[in-house]
C-alpha cells in the first residue's frame, strides 16, 4: 500500500469512523453528566414526594441508559454517509433505544407500586384499605409489565426490514394456527384475566387469612399466574389465580380482621354455668388477646351422657383469636378440675330395684338348697 492510498483512506471512511467514535465517547461523557445533574435537580424539586423519590432511585440506571443511547443515536444521525457500517449501527441504536425506553417504563411502573406500598403500610391495626390498594398495585403492575414488554417487542419488530410482509403472511395463515395457539394459551390467558378480576373485585388481598382446601394460611404474594399462601407451619401453597375465581374458599379478613373464637367442652349435667361465666370473664379481662367485644358461655347441645358448653370470645385477628382460644381452653379445664371435678364427663350405670330384689331372692333360694343337701 503506497502513501497516496493511505492518505485517501485517512481522508475518507477511516476519518469518518474516527470522528464518529470520538464524538460518541464525548457524547457519552456529556450524557452521563447531564443525567446526573438532571437527577439531582429532580430530587431537589421533588422535595420528599414519594413517587418522584422512588422513581429517581429505581429508574436511575434505565434513565441513564436512555440518555446515553439517545445521544449516540443523534451522533449516528449526523454522521457522514461514508462511515463504515453506518446503517447497521443506526439500526442497532434504534433497537437499543426502544429497549432502554421499555426498561425505563417498567422501572417507573415498579416505582409506582413501591410508592403505594410505602404510603399504605400494612403493619397497622386497621390495614384493610392498605391491603386492598397494595393488592391492586401488585397485580396491575405485573399486567402493565407484560403489556409494556409486548409493546416494546412489537416496536423492535417494526424496525426490522420486511416486518410488514412477515405480519401480512402471518395474518393470511392465522386461521388454524390462531385456533391452536388460543387453545394452547388458554390457561395463561385465563390466569391473566383472573388476575385482573382479582385486582378489581378483590376476593383476596395481600395478607388475607384464607382456608384453602382445609389449610389455614395467609396470602403472602400474588404473582402473575398464581398465589402464594403461607400456611401456619411455614409451608407454602401455590394456587393458580383462576382457582380463586372458579372455586369457593373461606376468607376470614375480607371485610374485617376481627374474629370470633369458640371453645367447646363436654361437661356433666351437674355443672353450674354461672361460675363458668364469671371465670370466663376473669380469663378474658386478664388476656391481652381479647378485644373486649364478646365473652359468653352457652349450653349449645346435649346427649344422653353430657352437655356441650360453648365459650365464645372475640379478638382483633385470627392469630390472636387462636391464642385466646387456647388460653380459655387451658384455664377453664384447670378451673373445672380444681373446683368442680364432678362436672367432668362421667359414664353412669344404674340398676333396677325390682331386678335387684329378684336376683337377691334367687341367691337366697340357691343358698338354702345347698344348705339342705349338706345336712
Amino acid at each position: 500500500m503506497d502513501l497516496s492510498t493511505f492518505h485517501s483512506l485517512m481522508g475518507g471512511p477511516l476519518r469518518s469512523a474516527l470522528t464518529v467514535l470520538v464524538s460518541a465517547l464525548l457524547v457519552t461523557v456529556v450524557a452521563i453528566g447531564v443525567h446526573r445533574a438532571g437527577i439531582g435537580l429532580l430530587k431537589r424539586l421533588a422535595n420528599g414526594r414519594p413517587f418522584t423519590t422512588n422513581a429517581t432511585r429505581v429508574a436511575f440506571r434505565a434513565s441513564q441508559l436512555c440518555v446515553i443511547v439517545f445521544g449516540l443515536r443523534m451522533v449516528l444521525a449526523g454522521a457522514p454517509d461514508d462511515t463504515p457500517g453506518l446503517l447497521a449501527m443506526s439500526h442497532l441504536a434504534s433497537v437499543a433505544l426502544i429497549i432502554a425506553l421499555t426498561w425505563l417504563a417498567m422501572q417507573c411502573i415498579q416505582a409506582l407500586s413501591i410508592t403505594i406500598s410505602e404510603v399504605n403500610p400494612v403493619d397497622v391495626a386497621d390495614n384493610l384499605r392498605a391491603r386492598r390498594l397494595i393488592t391492586q398495585a401488585r397485580v396491575l403492575t405485573r399486567s402493565a409489565h407484560a403489556i409494556v414488554v409486548i409493546l416494546g417487542l412489537a416496536f423492535v419488530l417494526l424496525t426490522l426490514p420486511g416486518a410488514r410482509q412477515i405480519g401480512a403472511s402471518l395474518l393470511a395463515s392465522a386461521g388454524v394456527a390462531g385456533l391452536v395457539a388460543g387453545i394452547a394459551a388458554r390457561p395463561v390467558l385465563g390466569n391473566f384475566i383472573a388476575g385482573l378480576q382479582i385486582a378489581f373485585s378483590q376476593p383476596i388481598r395481600i395478607d388475607d387469612v384464607l382456608i384453602v382446601n382445609g389449610e389455614w394460611g395467609k396470602v403472602e404474594e400474588i404473582k402473575g399466574t398464581y398465589v402464594v399462601v403461607r400456611v401456619w407451619d411455614e409451608r407454602r401453597l401455590i394456587v393458580p389465580l383462576q382457582w380463586f375465581i372458579e372455586n369457593p374458599f373461606e376468607n376470614w379478613t375480607h371485610s374485617s380482621s376481627t374474629l370470633l373464637g369458640t371453645v367447646f367442652l363436654w361437661l356433666d349435667f351437674s355443672i353450674p354455668l354461672d361460675p363458668l361465666r364469671a371465670e370466663l370473664t376473669r380469663i378474658c379481662e386478664g388476656a391481652a388477646q381479647w378485644d373486649g367485644r364478646v365473652c359468653t358461655v352457652q349450653a349449645t347441645d346435649s346427649n344422653e351422657r353430657a352437655v356441650r358448653v360453648r365459650f365464645l370470645v372475640s379478638a382483633a385477628d385470627s392469630g390472636l383469636a387462636f391464642e385466646l382460644r387456647c388460653i380459655v381452653r387451658e384455664q377453664m379445664l384447670a378451673f373445672i378440675t380444681a373446683h368442680y371435678p364432678h362436672g367432668l364427663p362421667r359414664l353412669r350405670s344404674t340398676h333396677d330395684p325390682i331386678e335387684l330384689h329378684a336376683m337377691q331372692a334367687q341367691n337366697d333360694s340357691v343358698s338354702l338348697y345347698k344348705a339342705q343337701h349338706k345336712a
